[in-house]
C-alpha cells in the first residue's frame, strides 16, 4: 500500500491502522509509509498483545526489516503469556497462587522487574505498588463487572495490598508472600518492560537503526533518529483529551522511553459519582488526578510505573521526585472542557525536548535548558505516534 506523501494528511492514519488490522495476529502487518523507497520510508508492523496493539516502526530501508519486525513483536507475545494475570498458567498467575505458601524460585528477568517496581514503591512513598491486585478484583476491574465494594471487601482487600508484603531473596531468586491473598499484577509497567524487551531485540540487529516501539495509548520507546534525520529525535504529539484534533504540543524523544496514565478510556459512574481504573494503594480506592499525566524516562519500563505514581502524588511532589532524578520528566495535562484549552505543565523537560502549542504556552518547572526545538519544515518532519496510541509513522 503505497501512500502519496502529498496527499499523506492525519485521517490517513486511521486507514493505514485499518488495513494492518487485516493481518493475523501472529503474523505482523506490514505498510511502507511514504511515496514510495525514499530514504525517509517507514515500515510499520502491528500486531495485537495485552489487550491493546504493539507497533514497530523502522527505516523501509533496512536490510531484513520485516525478519526484524516479526522478532521483535514475538518477544511481545513471549512475554505477554508469561506476565499475564488472564491466563492461569503464566508465571505471573503461579506465583500469585504459590508464593504465600512459602519461598517460591522465579526467573531472573522476573525477579529483576520486581526488584525495579519495589524500589519506585519505596522511592514513591508507596503511590506506586504492583501488589494492588486484590483490589483490582474488590472494584471489578480484573474481570468485572466494575463496582464499589462494601466496607468489608474493601478493608479486605486493602489488608492483602503492600509491597511490603513481599520478601525478595535475591540470593535464592525467590518471592514470598507473608499471608494469602496477596496479588501482583503487572497492568502499570508490563506493556513499558515488552517495550524495552522489543528494543533489545532492535539493538541486536546486525544492521544498526532508529525505532520507535510502543503499545497501545499510554507507552513507547524512541530508539535513535527516524530515517533521514540523523540526529533528531521522534516527535511524538501531546494528546489533548478534550480535542483529539488538536495536539497540545510536541515531545521530541531519542532513546527514552514514555509512558501516559489517565482515566479517561476505564471509568464507571455510580449515584453521580465517576470512578476511575486507577486506584491508589495507599488508600484502596480510585483517584481523581489530572486528564492525563504522561512521563519520559531513560526505559519505557520506568516511564510506564512513574506515570501511575505522578498521577497519585500530583505536580508537587512529582517536582520533588524528578529533582532527585534528573533522567525523569513529567507532563501533567489538566482537567479542563471542549470549549477551553486545557493547562499544561511540564516537569524537567529540556528545552530540546518540546515544543508547545503558542496558543496554551506550556508552563515549564525545572527545565534544564532554555533553547526550545526548531520548528522543522513541513516537508522534513516526520510524526511517529501520539498519546492517543494512532502510531501514525508519517511523512509530511
Amino acid at each position: 500500500m503505497a501512500i502519496d506523501r502529498q496527499k499523506w494528511n492525519r485521517r490517513d492514519a486511521f486507514r493505514l491502522r485499518g488495513a494492518v488490522d487485516r493481518f493475523s495476529r501472529r503474523s505482523p502487518g506490514f505498510d511502507r509509509v511514504g511515496g514510495g523507497a525514499g530514504s525517509t520510508d517507514l515500515i510499520v508492523g502491528r500486531r495485537r498483545a495485552m489487550g491493546s496493539y504493539f507497533e514497530i516502526k523502522l527505516g523501509a530501508n533496512v536490510p531484513g526489516a520485516a525478519g526484524l519486525i516479526e522478532r521483535t513483536l514475538d518477544r511481545v507475545d513471549v512475554l505477554e503469556s508469561r506476565l499475564t494475570v488472564y491466563r492461569d498458567d503464566s508465571e505471573l498467575s503461579m506465583i500469585n497462587a504459590r508464593a504465600h505458601l512459602g519461598p517460591t524460585p522465579i526467573e531472573h528477568d522476573v525477579f529483576e522487574l520486581l526488584v525495579r517496581a519495589f524500589k519506585i514503591s519505596e522511592e514513591t512513598g508507596g503511590a506506586y505498588d504492583v501488589t494492588t491486585g486484590a483490589l483490582s478484583v474488590a472494584w471489578g476491574f480484573f474481570r468485572g463487572p466494575r463496582r464499589v465494594p462494601d466496607d468489608a471487601t474493601l478493608a479486605d482487600a486493602k489488608a492483602k495490598t503492600g509491597y511490603r508484603h513481599v520478601t525478595l531473596d535475591s540470593e535464592r531468586r525467590t518471592i514470598a508472600f507473608d499471608r494469602r491473598g496477596v496479588s501482583l499484577n503487572l497492568g502499570s509497567i508490563g506493556k513499558g518492560y515488552a517495550i524495552d524487551d522489543a528494543i533489545g531485540e532492535v539493538r541486536r540487529h546486525w544492521w544498526p537503526t532508529g525505532a520507535i516501539v510502543h503499545g497501545g495509548r499510554s507507552s513507547l520507546f524512541a530508539l535513535g533518529s527516524p530515517p533521514g534525520r540523523l540526529g533528531s529525535g521522534w516527535d511524538v504529539s501531546v494528546r489533548n483529551p478534550f480535542d483529539p484534533e488538536r495536539p497540545l504540543g510536541v515531545l521530541r524523544l531519542r532513546n527514552r522511553g514514555l509512558g501516559s496514565s489517565g482515566d479517561e478510556f476505564q471509568r464507571f459512574e455510580v449515584d453521580g459519582r465517576v470512578f476511575g481504573h486507577i486506584i491508589d494503594p495507599r488508600t484502596g480506592e480510585p483517584a481523581s488526578g489530572p486528564a492525563s499525566v504522561t512521563v519520559i524516562a531513560p526505559t519505557a519500563t520506568e516511564a510506564d510505573a512513574l506515570s501511575t505514581a505522578f498521577y497519585l502524588l500530583g505536580v508537587d511532589a512529582t517536582e520533588a521526585y524528578i529533582d532527585k532524578h534528573p533522567g525523569v520528566a513529567a507532563v501533567f495535562v489538566a482537567a479542563g472542557t471542549p470549549k477551553s484549552l486545557p493547562k499544561v505543565v511540564a516537569i524537567g523537560l529540556r528545552g530540546d525536548e518540546y515544543e508547545d502549542d503558542p496558543t496554551a504556552p506550556w508552563l515549564v518547572r525545572g527545565s534544564r535548558q532554555l533553547k526550545k526545538i526548531n520548528k522543522q519544515s513541513h516537508q522534513s518532519r516526520v510524526e511517529a505516534c501520539d498519546l492517543e496510541g494512532t502510531g501514525s509513522g508519517r511523512s509530511k
